[in-house]
């Protein structure tokens, strides 16, 4: 046998070897996770969504949209969040699924080995069939994507990385690793320290994270512009981690909390002290502030995330309750006030929790529960065409949100609805 063949056979006997121990993990037979969906709603009715959600995929969850062909399209934020709401609300086997599912993504990215994580991926366990593909001996997970006239079709954006969506899967997998036992505890923490370490590389000398990259595997470019909404959940992620890692890497601890630091300085520059609100960011030179829209979740994160340390809380609630509200509920940003966005409503009423104003969280709740479906979910807007002010990045395209089942509004209502007002807190 010559020395090719011999190559060749080495190859598919190390694919088949492969296939067999990725199918050993995720083509076992399904066990049930404890405590169930059904009991987690009874804490609440969001988490046992969710919880419900994570049983039925076994990995990455996605909402329900037969409109859209991007239904099965599981976006990293969302599945962040669902984690850190499950755990919290004591569904931690529901948690480690999806960060399970996170580590897997990571450590098979078909292109990039620096600890980023795409946008989007495809609902359900990555380990499975559908999840992956094994080629030259390689394993690496799908990306989501559609068939089209005979040809592959995905999205540049879902592709793409986002400073935001790295910031809460670096605090997904934090939160969950320190609920976890110990073995899974590590796997967590070293995939979350690994993102940490690749948003590090987007540090701007002039304050502050840029927003990641954009494009395709073999193009992609820095977007340059700084969102304060990546930034201050950075404060948050940092900060989480470098508490977890400070007894095992105290090096590494202080590198993280110098992020927070640096993710905060830049967090308070957007902020305008005659107008209390916090501005959307920087337009692409990264220095320049761009004022022309006002997003809610700026502010709300803001409030939630810094707490005390802001001395002006309450006057940036009252700007997003003169600018954003609609009836009970509230726009994306101050604008055309044309619809209520459910994800930050949600975060308003946790905003109130927080200042302890039981009247507005109640009738906030009280809108929020109108919108509450009977599996516990809510959808992303109170009707279709909300919009944002903004179009989808590298497109013409308007962004925004509609009438349709949302993870990401769901896992806010759940924060809303869990006793615990300080559950983004490093300190607790």
């Amino acid at each position: 046998m010559n020395q090719n063949k011999k190559l060749k056979m080495m190859k598919i006997a190390l694919s088949f070897l492969i296939a067999i121990a990725i199918c050993s993990v995720g083509c076992s037979p399904k066990t049930q996770i404890t405590p169930t969906a059904k009991e987690i709603s009874k804490i609440s009715t969001a988490a046992g969504f969710l919880a419900a959600r994570t049983e039925e995929s076994g990995g990455f969850i996605a909402s329900e949209d037969k409109r859209d062909r991007a239904s099965a399209y599981a976006y990293l934020y969302d599945n962040a969040i669902a984690a850190i709401a499950l755990s919290y609300a004591g569904a931690q086997q529901h948690a480690e699924k999806i960060a399970d599912a996170i580590v897997f993504a990571q450590g098979h990215d078909r292109t990039f080995q620096d600890g980023r994580l795409r946008n989007a991926y495809n609902s359900g366990d990555p380990k499975s069939d559908s999840g992956r593909s094994i080629a030259a001996g390689k394993v690496t997970i799908r990306l989501p994507g559609f068939w089209k006239d005979g040809h592959w079709q995905e999205d540049a954006h879902t592709v793409s990385t986002s400073t935001g969506n790295m910031a809460w899967a670096i605090l997904g997998l934090s939160i969950v690793a320190k609920n976890a036992l110990d073995t899974q505890r590590q796997e967590y923490l070293t995939a979350a320290m690994r993102a940490a370490d690749f948003v590090l590389g987007l540090k701007s000398d002039s304050g502050g994270f840029t927003a990641g990259y954009e494009g395709w595997d073999d193009s992609q470019i820095n977007a340059t512009y700084k969102s304060t909404e990546h930034n201050i959940s950075l404060v948050c992620a940092f900060s989480t981690l470098a508490e977890l890692v400070r007894e095992i890497d105290s090096d590494k601890a202080a590198l993280y909390a110098d992020a927070a630091d640096h993710a905060k300085d830049f967090v308070l520059s957007m902020y305008d002290d005659k107008i209390h609100c916090f501005y959307t960011g920087t337009m692409t030179d990264g220095i320049t502030i761009s004022k022309g829209i006002i997003p809610l979740d700026a502010n709300s994160l803001t409030v939630i995330i810094l707490g005390e340390e802001l001395d002006d809380r309450y006057q940036t609630i009252d700007f997003v309750e003169k600018k954003m509200a609609v009836g009970d509920g509230f726009d994306f940003s101050a604008g055309d006030l044309d619809g209520i966005w459910n994800e930050g409503t949600a975060q308003m009423a946790v905003c109130y929790r927080l200042l302890e104003n039981t009247e507005k969280y109640e009738s906030t709740m009280a809108y929020l529960k109108t919108q509450t479906a009977k599996d516990g979910s809510i959808p992303a807007a109170d009707r279709d065409g909300v919009s944002t002010g903004f179009a989808i990045i590298g497109s013409d395209i308007l962004w925004e949100y509609n009438n349709v089942q949302s993870i990401s509004a769901t896992a806010w209502l759940a924060f809303a609805q869990l006793d615990n007002n300080h559950f983004m807190r490093a300190s607790e």
